[in-house]
């Protein structure tokens, strides 16, 4: 199929399979490897990007439905939450997640968190980083 959107402020275009997710094709076709797969069931939060502006599951939205939609990764947005991840891997997720609400005028906290998952390290000292950054 052929399939037109936009991902991180630049228009992208090409034959896509029907059944390609959107995580498989931001990694494999654009090369944008700050999106990550873990659980690719949509309960750890490493595959999260802003559909439209919104926060989603990348790994649970076929690539097709993003036509005509707006995409940004981890590698589009300007967050640094500083040194509070131990290996990094639920990192874009939470950064994806972070602005979100930064974009929503919602605070953080850590039962909206929650949703991503990090097995390295508690949650207070990311959502006590993602509060410094919304403020």
């Amino acid at each position: 199929m052929n399939l037109q959107l936009t991902v991180n402020g630049r228009g992208w275009a090409g034959e896509v399979e029907p059944r390609l997710s959107l995580a498989d094709l931001l990694r494999e076709r654009m090369r944008l490897t700050g999106t990550h797969l873990g659980c690719e069931q949509g309960a750890c939060g490493a595959c999260t990007v802003l559909f439209d502006g919104e926060a989603v599951r990348s790994c649970l939205l076929l690539a097709v439905q993003a036509a005509g939609r707006a995409v940004t990764t981890v590698e589009g947005i300007d967050l640094d939450l500083g040194p509070v991840f131990q290996c990094g891997f639920c990192r874009p997720g939470f950064v994806v997640t972070a602005e979100a609400l930064r974009r929503a005028g919602l605070p953080a906290t850590e039962e909206v968190l929650s949703g991503n998952i990090c097995r390295c390290t508690g949650y207070r000292p990311i959502v006590e980083a993602v509060r410094r950054c919304l403020t």
